[in-house]
């Protein structure tokens, strides 16, 4: 079996582009994955094409002497679009060994842990501040539709929602995101009692709506620094969260940060590699390490889980982009021992299931483990056709 071909299709998703990549063979065998260039990635899918040029007529199925290539070619540069490129080839052809076996992903990893995923509904309401007329959901405009969206998502069957920080207070509603330039509060990205009040009533205003038994998780993203995330933390204690999720660089203040809380800390989904991991683990920086499928690769992505297994850390996909990305995610977690739980957004465009042959199968709040070949799904061609990217 050879690499013929190297092709990138990309889609409209509304407020963002989504991207796959394609991988053929002279067997008619194709892998496929999804990758994404639309959130501080441009040029991703250069640089994808400038390192997969060269496997052309190559062997697919010896993927980790694929990729330990391409780690030696990167070597200078590691991280980054480079990292994003490799795995982006990585999963497309972890996808094509998988069907020419005629097996799912998972088998080839070494067979299934868990076959239904616990799921948590992601950007619980965040969406629906800008984009709601895209989606045809109702908008979020005021603390009662909060509380309507908290019974929303209970009543769809889900045990868990993660939310942002909404802002109601100024004319139109808007996410407060000075961590990537989307609001006022950067670069100094300080707290204030306006935002723990405004963080307080929102979290409220959900548990209203969705009852005693829903747990909530609170994204904080990189919008505060050491001191703001002890601050937002301590003052949210009330609320029991599963976890608050923050993103930070340096690992000692990420364990500074929760030694000084009592609630749990998730973090690392920026991050790539076991090398970027290893510091954090090492130094009890959170307690449960997110890892990106899409950005680090599920082989690279296995042996991140294995290793915070070792220091006693449960893993949790970031995963925040189409289905593919969810199905990637699912293999993942189906394997690991230190499953935590996985994130999936729900609000999304209406032609979402369209762009794939088999969407994602949810019940009662639970991914069902796909059985097919590979990922369990293909891309619809003919649908990402009809949603040109913008």
């Amino acid at each position: 079996m050879k690499i013929t071909g190297i092709r990138d299709l990309h889609c409209d998703a509304g407020w963002r582009n989504l991207s796959f990549l394609k991988i053929e063979t002279d067997q008619g065998l194709v892998g496929w994955s999804e990758y994404n260039e639309s959130y501080g990635a441009k040029g991703l899918t250069a640089v994808i094409h400038s390192l997969a040029s060269g496997l052309i007529g190559e062997d697919p199925r010896p993927v980790e002497r694929i990729m330990a290539r391409l780690y030696a070619k990167t070597r200078a540069a590691p991280g980054g679009l480079n990292q994003q490129a490799m795995a982006a080839i990585e999963n497309a052809l972890v996808d094509l060994k998988a069907r020419a076996l005629e097996i799912p992903v998972y088998e080839l990893l070494g067979g299934p842990v868990n076959d239904r995923l616990r799921l948590y509904w992601s950007h619980c309401g965040s969406y629906r501040v800008d984009h709601a007329a895209t989606m045809g959901v109702p908008p979020l405009r005021n603390l009662d539709d909060v509380r309507d969206l908290g019974a929303h998502v209970r009543d769809q069957g889900f045990g868990a929602l993660k939310t942002n920080i909404f802002l109601f207070d100024e004319g139109e509603p808007f996410m407060y995101m000075p961590g990537f330039t989307r609001s006022d509060g950067w670069p100094e990205l300080n707290w204030s009692p306006r935002l723990i009040r405004a963080m307080d009533a929102q979290l409220t205003a959900f548990r209203e709506g969705a009852g005693p038994d829903v747990e909530f998780l609170l994204d904080l993203n990189f919008n505060f620094k050491t001191e703001g995330y002890v601050r937002v933390a301590r003052a949210l204690e009330e609320h029991g969260l599963m976890w608050v999720e923050m993103d930070i660089y340096d690992p000692r203040a990420l364990a500074n940060i929760r030694n000084a809380i009592t609630t749990p800390v998730a973090s690392c989904e920026s991050l790539y590699g076991r090398r970027e991991f290893r510091p954090f683990l090492e130094n009890y920086s959170m307690d449960v390490a997110i890892v990106d499928v899409p950005w680090n690769g599920i082989l690279e992505s296995l042996k991140i889980a294995r290793m915070a297994e070792a220091f006693e850390v449960n893993c949790a996909p970031h995963n925040f982009y189409g289905h593919l990305s969810t199905l990637m995610s699912a293999h993942f977690c189906a394997c690991l021992t230190n499953f935590r739980i996985m994130e999936i957004d729900i609000d999304d465009v209406p032609w979402k299931d369209d762009l794939v042959s088999e969407p994602p199968r949810i019940e009662n709040g639970h991914l069902i483990l796909p059985t097919g070949p590979g990922w369990g799904a293909e891309i619809d061609e003919a649908a990402i056709a009809r949603h040109p990217p913008k």
